[in-house]
């Protein structure tokens, strides 16, 4: 059975998270895999790099299915986007990948990305895709915090209490904060990178640096809490819909020859 790999994009706001529910709650996997089930009777099963959380979105979550024929990439992808209508869920790409490629465990990094509005009028066509906070936040704070965050650390502090991952040792490669005006505010992204996550680490992390930029945690209580080993030293955890994977590296990238062709070149 031929393997192929999606990339894919979706707004969490409506979905109990990636994955399929037992309760029948609305999933992106259950509209992905049923948007697949119109087209292939095998009703293929669709693993993905990483699980979201309700509410938590994608720009590039990558999945994959094994199907039951071959299929030119580009029509796939056309196809299976009109079967995710209405859901706010997009196919990018569709690309042909080896039988060992998994998009959870041949993944060598994963990129996350937070979005945290600072203004005090509340948003509106970015309403469910930040996080605002009516107050301004240091973020020379935020970064001074952020890098005793860097590197292989226990994120016990950081790591939800139901986190199932056999331990809680990480290595973060990258905690990189932007800011960026907006009308009437401004917005501080937070670009993270590892090749793994627990549970909740990036909520947990945002919501600390964001107590630290607002002046009511020094920088050096983040080292202090990660020092502790204990989820109660932690700060508050930050709501979901500011959070995006962004992206998903691999020792080849499966869509790098995959693009949809020029328009009018497509037979």
């Amino acid at each position: 059975m031929p393997r192929f790999a999606f990339l894919v994009e979706y707004d969490g706001g409506p979905f109990a998270g990636w994955q399929r529910q037992a309760g029948g709650q609305l999933s992106v996997q259950g509209v992905l895999e049923a948007a697949l089930a119109r087209l292939d009777p095998a009703a293929p099963t669709v693993a993905a790099a990483g699980r979201t959380d309700a509410g938590v979105h994608a720009t590039g979550q990558v999945a994959h299915a094994d199907l039951g024929r071959a299929w030119d990439p580009f029509r796939l992808q056309g196809a299976l986007n009109a079967h995710l209508r209405p859901h706010p869920v997009a196919v990018l790409a569709v690309a042909p990948v080896a039988d060992d490629f998994h998009a959870r465990f041949s993944a060598l990094e994963r990129r996350y990305v937070f979005r945290l509005l600072c203004r005090r009028a509340p948003a509106t066509h970015d309403r469910g895709l930040v996080w605002q906070v009516p107050h301004a936040l240091d973020l020379g704070a935020m970064r001074a915090a952020a890098a005793h965050l860097i590197g292989l650390h226990d994120f016990t502090t950081f790591r939800a209490a139901l986190c199932q991952a056999k331990s809680p040792v990480k290595t973060l490669d990258e905690i990189a904060l932007s800011r960026h005006p907006v009308p009437g505010g401004t917005e501080i992204r937070l670009a993270l990178r590892a090749r793994s996550f627990l549970h909740n680490q990036v909520r947990s992390i945002v919501g600390t640096l964001e107590r630290v930029g607002a002046g009511a945690w020094h920088p050096d209580r983040v080292k202090e809490a990660l020092e502790a080993r204990d989820r109660a030293a932690c700060g508050p955890v930050c709501p979901p819909q500011g959070l995006y994977l962004a992206g998903v590296r691999y020792a080849d990238d499966p869509f790098a020859v995959n693009a949809a062709p020029a328009s009018g070149t497509h037979s």
